[in-house]
């Protein structure tokens, strides 16, 4: 009998690892970044509804900080979800495809201001090629699950779900630190 290998833990694990480099960058150039560029994004891009920028401009370095303790703790489940799982849940492996599409949406982020942006340095040196790594990982042992075009729009809607969730949960919170 024969037996699939399960995925080394630092591919799980690593999932978690991956993100908190991707997440100090961005907790440490994100709310200054955006308060600097701001009023030169709202001129840039004239279409975006004056909520986006509203919201934007109410986002400060505690609430940040906050929203990326909040997002911390999906991204910790969700590898848990995989370790325990030998790579196969469905929550894990929707996080790694989450968080390689999540880093491309930082490098057309970059590439719309022509410019550096907050996550756009790790996204294509630890982001992007972390997921490739991993989903590559988790094929050789035989768990990977197939990521279609419903697969991508899943995993970017996942992803901007708990960004949205997060930025809730540390809106409420922000008030009580």
């Amino acid at each position: 009998m024969t037996t699939t290998p399960k995925p080394n833990p630092l591919v799980t694990y690593g999932l978690f690892l991956a993100w908190a480099v991707h997440d100090a960058e961005e907790l440490a150039f994100g709310p200054r970044w955006l308060r600097e560029n701001l009023p030169g994004l709202r001129e840039r891009f004239p279409g975006v509804p004056e909520a986006v920028w509203r919201a934007a401009e109410g986002v400060d370095d505690r609430e940040f900080a906050l929203a990326v303790g909040a997002m911390a703790v999906v991204v910790g489940a969700a590898s848990v979800a995989g370790a325990r799982s030998g790579g196969r849940s469905a929550f894990y492996q929707g996080a790694v495809n989450g968080f390689g599409l999540h880093g491309l949406v930082h490098l057309a982020q970059a590439a719309a201001v022509r410019g550096v942006t907050p996550g756009s340095v790790t996204s294509p040196l630890v982001v992007v090629p972390f997921s490739l790594w991993a989903r590559g990982r988790l094929r050789r042992a035989g768990v990977l699950r197939p990521a279609g075009l419903g697969g991508v729009v899943a995993g970017l809607a996942v992803a901007a779900g708990a960004t949205v969730v997060s930025h809730a949960v540390a809106r409420r919170l922000a008030p009580r630190f």
